[in-house]
C-alpha cells in the first residue's frame, strides 16, 4: 500500500500546536507498605517540588516508548530495567491549564515493580525516591496537585496535576487485583503465597484469611506454578514455605474479590 496522501491546501499551522508528555505512576511494596516514586523536580515550573516521573515525547517515539525512557533517565533504573517493567496506559489529561508552560496533553501509565534498590536522579530529575503513598494520598480521596505549599493534610503535594493521577492509578490497580494476575508483578521471580497475600493486603488495606487465600490461588489455573526445589525460610515461625513463580494465566476465573467491612 502506498503512503497517504496529504490533501491539497492543508495547512498544519491553522491548529493550535501543542505538546505530548509522558506520566508515570510506579508502585512497590517495600517494608509491608505501598510505595510509590517520586522524582524532585530539578527545573521549573514546580522546581524543587515532588512529582511523577515524565517528560517529552520526542518526534520520533510512541507514548510507550517515551515512557519506559523517560522512567530510565530519571529514575537511574538500567534500560533493561525499565524494559521489562509492567507498564499499562492508564488515561489521558488534558485539561487546558494542567501545565502553565504551554498546552500540554499527558499520556499517563501505571507501573508495578518488586521491591527495588533506591533509584537516582537522572535527567531534570534532580533526586528519586520510593515514597510511602499514605504520605501522599488518602485512599478514597483525591490528591493533592498543582502546588508547592503543604496541603491542609499533611500529605506531600505533587506537581501539575499528578495528585490526580497518583489517584487513578491507586484505583486502578486495586481493581485489578480483583480479576488478573497483576499481583505477581509485585513480587520477586520466585515467591511464598505469604507473600503474594501481603500484596494483596498492601494495596487493599484489608487483612485477608490466610488459609482461604491460598485455596483461592491454588484452585485457579495458571495463577501461579509451583517452582521444583526446597523450600524457603521466611523467617516466621513453623516450616519452610514452599516457592511458586507467576503462571501463564493473565486473567482470574472466578476473580478474586477483596472482603467488605475488614480492615488491616
Amino acid at each position: 500500500m502506498s503512503a497517504p496522501r496529504v490533501p491539497d491546501g492543508y495547512d498544519p499551522s491553522a491548529f493550535t500546536p501543542f505538546a505530548v508528555t509522558v506520566d508515570l505512576a510506579v508502585f512497590t511494596v517495600r517494608h509491608g507498605r505501598l510505595h510509590v516514586l517520586l522524582v524532585e523536580r530539578g527545573l521549573e515550573p514546580y522546581r524543587g517540588a515532588w512529582a511523577l516521573p515524565g517528560g517529552f515525547v520526542l518526534p520520533r517515539e510512541s507514548a510507550g516508548q517515551a515512557a519506559r525512557r523517560e522512567l530510565a533517565e530519571e529514575t537511574g533504573l538500567s534500560e533493561r530495567t525499565a524494559g521489562a517493567l509492567h507498564l499499562e496506559q492508564l488515561r489521558t489529561y488534558s485539561d487546558p491549564d494542567r501545565d502553565p508552560r504551554m498546552r500540554v496533553v499527558s499520556v499517563a501509565y501505571a507501573a508495578l515493580v518488586p521491591d527495588l534498590p533506591e533509584p537516582r536522579g537522572g535527567g531534570d530529575a534532580a533526586l528519586a525516591r520510593w515514597t510511602d503513598l499514605s504520605r501522599v494520598l488518602r485512599p478514597g480521596t483525591p490528591g493533592p496537585s498543582g502546588s508547592t505549599a503543604p496541603p491542609a493534610d499533611g500529605l506531600v503535594p505533587l506537581a501539575f496535576d499528578h495528585g490526580d493521577i497518583l489517584a487513578d492509578a491507586y484505583d486502578r490497580i486495586g481493581a485489578k487485583l480483583e480479576y488478573s494476575c497483576l499481583a505477581t508483578a509485585f513480587c520477586p521471580p520466585e515467591f511464598t503465597l505469604a507473600e503474594l497475600r501481603q500484596v494483596y493486603e498492601t494495596v487493599w488495606g484489608v487483612e485477608l484469611d490466610g488459609p482461604n487465600f491460598r485455596r483461592k490461588v491454588l484452585a485457579t489455573p495458571g495463577f501461579v506454578q509451583a517452582v521444583d526445589g526446597p523450600p524457603r525460610r521466611t523467617g516466621a515461625p513453623g516450616k519452610p514455605a514452599a516457592l511458586y513463580r507467576a503462571g501463564a494465566a493473565t486473567t482470574l476465573h472466578p476473580p478474586l474479590l477483596r472482603p467488605e467491612g475488614r480492615t488491616a
